[in-house]
C-alpha cells in the first residue's frame, strides 16, 4: 500500500526516524509523498529522491555530526567571538558542510532540484521571520520570485534546519529564514484534503525526554541562549496532538538525547534507531486504516469537514536583527 510520510523536526533526535521508517518499509508500505521540518526534512528529502531505510541508516551512521558545528567567521575570534557572532549574524555555527554532504547524497540518486521530483513529492517547512510567516517549499517559492523547478533541495533542507541562534539564519531573496520548527514542527496536516483518502498518512513524532524543571547551568550569555533554544525545540514534544492526528502518528518515545547533542557517539545513534523501530512496531500492531476512515474520514464527516489552517506564532525581528523566540 502507498503511504505519505510526515516527519517532525528534533535535531539529532531525528536519527530515530530511520528506525521507524525501516519497520514501515518492512511492512510493505511504499512512500508516495513526503514532508518534514528541520531534521525531519532530511529524512523526507532522502526518501523522496529514492533512498530506502537501509541506505539512509548507513548514511546516518557514517555522517560526522560533530562537523555540523562548523563555526561562523566571527565565532572564530577569541573570547568575544561567539557573542559577536550572535549579535551580528544571529548564530554561532553555519551549515555549509551539511549542505555539501546532502547535495552529494542527492546527486548519487540523480536528483538535485525540486524539478527533478514529481509534483507534490516533497514539501519542506521553513520560517520566514522577515514576514512573520510559515512557508512551504517548493509551493511558496514563487512568492519570493524563485522558480521552484530550479531550487536546490539541499538548500531547502538547510533552511528548514537552521536552528535559531545556534545556526546562522539563511537568506532567500533578502528574507531571513530560520528553522521551520519555529512555526510548524510537525506538519501532519500538509497532505490532508476533504474526502476519503486513498492511502494513509503516517506521522513520525519525536516525543523524547520531558523538559527538566530547571534549565541547564548558565555560565554566560552564549550558554544562556543555547539553553533557551534547547528548551524551545524540546518543548515541541509536549504539545497537544488532536485525536485525529494522534491515531496516525508514530510517537517515538524513550529518547534521552537533546536536539543539539551533535557530538553523539555511535552507540547512541544505534540506540536511537532501535527506539524508532520499537515505536513503529507498536504503532503498526494497532493501526487499522479502515477503522481510521470510518471514525474520522467517512463521507458524512468529510462533507462537513473544514480543514483549519496550521496554528502559528508571530516571530519578529528585534533591534540589531536579533530573533525573538516564539512563545510555546
Amino acid at each position: 500500500m502507498k503511504v505519505d510520510g510526515v516527519f517532525e523536526g528534533g535535531g539529532i533526535k531525528g536519527i530515530a526516524h530511520v528506525g521507524a521508517i525501516s519497520v514501515v518499509e518492512e511492512a510493505g508500505y511504499k512512500w508516495e509523498r513526503l514532508a518534514g521540518t528541520s531534521a525531519g526534512s532530511i529524512v523526507a528529502a532522502l526518501l523522496a529522491v529514492g533512498y530506502n531505510a537501509s541506505e539512509i541508516q548507513e548514511l546516518m551512521l557514517q555522517f560526522p555530526f560533530e562537523k555540523v558545528e562548523q563555526k561562523a567567521l566571527l565565532t572564530k575570534l577569541p573570547i568575544a567571538g561567539p557573542i559577536l557572532s550572535l549579535l551580528f549574524t544571529n548564530g554561532i555555527y553555519k551549515l555549509t558542510f551539511f549542505e555539501q554532504w546532502l547535495e552529494e547524497a542527492l546527486r548519487r540518486k540523480g536528483k538535485r532540484t525540486f524539478g527533478d521530483l514529481p509534483e507534490n513529492k516533497l514539501k519542506i517547512i521553513i520560517t520566514d521571520i522577515s514576514n512573520s510567516r510559515m512557508s512551504i517549499l517548493p509551493d511558496d517559492l514563487p512568492f519570493y520570485g524563485v522558480d521552484p523547478k530550479t531550487f536546490p533541495i539541499a538548500r531547502a533542507v538547510k533552511m528548514s534546519s537552521s536552528i535559531p541562534f545556534f545556526f546562522v539564519p539563511e537568506k532567500l531573496k533578502g528574507h531571513t529564514i530560520i528553522d521551520g520548527g519555529a512555526l510548524s514542527n510537525y506538519p501532519i496536516w500538509i497532505y490532508d484534503s476533504v474526502g476519503i483518502p486513498r492511502w494513509p498518512t503516517f506521522g513520525f513524532r519525536l516525543s523524547g525526554k520531558m523538559i527538566p524543571t530547571e534549565l541547564p547551568k548558565i555560565r554566560g550569555p552564549v550558554s544562556k541562549t543555547m539553553a533557551i533554544v534547547r528548551t524551545m525545540l524540546d518543548a515541541h514534544d509536549k504539545r497537544y496532538i488532536e485525536k485525529e492526528a494522534a491515531i496516525r502518528t508514530i510517537f517515538i518515545t524513550g529518547i534521552t538525547n537533546g536536539a543539539t547533542d551533535f557530538r553523539i557517539p555511535q552507540k547512541d545513534k544505534l540506540q536511537l534507531i532501535e527506539i524508532g523501530r520499537n515505536s513503529a512496531i507498536k504503532f503498526l500492531q494497532e493501526w487499522d486504516f479502515q477503522k481510521y476512515i470510518k471514525e474520522y474520514r467517512s463521507e458524512i464527516i468529510a462533507e462537513n469537514l473544514t480543514l483549519p489552517p496550521p496554528k502559528s506564532v508571530v516571530i519578529k525581528m528585534g533591534t540589531r536583527g536579533q530573533v525573538h523566540c516564539p512563545t510555546l
